[in-house]
């Protein structure tokens, strides 16, 4: 019995360990984020097509321009199709060269020059964290 309730013990307290908290679960969408923008900015260079991200709380999406049909979501790429954050997570701001975006956050990658600084910010629970796109 004492075996078992030692066992029931560890078992609680390696699940607590490895269970992520709220600051190591935004890291990693912030990473995860971040390597998505930079792809994005990649690709619409190496396609000749424009590739725009846009956000609001809970969710994001990268869209790409065509001639027919204007902006459209990216359904043919697996790494940027339309991502749900994590519960908990959420975009909070979008700032286009330090200035709080105007309308909906939306950020466009242009095909050919350079794209415009921003950052984004994430947060859970009391963690923050922001992801930082120079053109440099």
């Amino acid at each position: 019995m004492v075996v078992v309730v030692i066992m029931g013990m560890i078992v609680g307290l390696v699940s607590v360990m490895v269970e992520p908290d709220d600051r190591s679960l935004l890291n990693v969408e912030a990473q995860r984020l971040a390597q998505l923008l930079d792809l994005a900015a990649a690709e619409a260079r190496v396609s000749g097509v424009a590739i725009a991200w846009t956000a609001d709380a809970g969710t994001y999406q990268f869209q790409q321009l065509t001639e027919e049909l204007g902006w459209i979501a990216i359904r043919n790429n697996d790494a940027l199709r339309s991502r749900q954050l994590p519960q908990g997570i959420t975009i909070s701001s979008l700032l286009i060269e330090n200035s709080l975006a105007a309308e909906a956050m939306r950020v466009e990658f242009p095909a050919y020059g350079q794209t415009t600084a921003f950052t984004v910010e994430l947060h859970n629970g009391n963690a923050r964290n922001q992801v930082v796109v120079s053109p440099i």
